[in-house]
């Protein structure tokens, strides 16, 4: 799975989860390269 910023929509980050477990998608709180700041990451496809 694939994190995505929510303010450049850069993909930044490959990720791994369970999806047995989550079943929603995963946001999380990541440094965005582009943006240079600690951003929310979203989930895509």
């Amino acid at each position: 799975m694939k994190l995505e910023c929510t303010v450049c929509k850069t993909t930044n980050y490959h990720s791994r989860k369970n999806k047995k477990m989550l079943k929603e998608r995963l946001e999380m709180k990541k440094h965005c390269e582009k943006c240079k700041t600690h951003t929310v990451h979203k989930e895509t496809k």
